[in-house]
């Protein structure tokens, strides 16, 4: 049972170098989430409700940063966000788009 628990508040790093995480359900604002890596789980206090698999940062991410998924550039920063906030199209930009 506690393994179903810990995947109610878990996010997955897909790739070692990425700065998101995917969230494995829905996840609360205020909740502690595990964000598990390949080799190691480390936590974070959630800013916002994440929706199930949806992104959040796995650290502090600046304005103009590239974010991170999949190994992949998948857009920018419009605005710097704490570890532990809801990334999506409302504080991220993706440039292919943009062209």
């Amino acid at each position: 049972m506690e393994n179903a628990i810990n995947l109610q508040k878990a996010a997955l790093v897909i790739d070692c170098s990425d700065n998101v995480a995917v969230a494995l359900a829905d996840l609360k604002k205020g909740e502690e989430c595990t964000l598990r890596f390949n080799d190691r789980d480390e936590m974070a206090v959630l800013l916002e409700d994440i929706p199930f698999g949806h992104k959040l940062a796995i650290c502090d991410l600046y304005k103009g940063e590239s974010v991170l998924k999949y190994g992949e550039e998948i857009g920018k920063m419009m605005v710097a966000v704490q570890k532990g906030a809801y990334i999506h199209f409302h504080n991220m930009y993706c440039e292919r788009g943009l062209k």
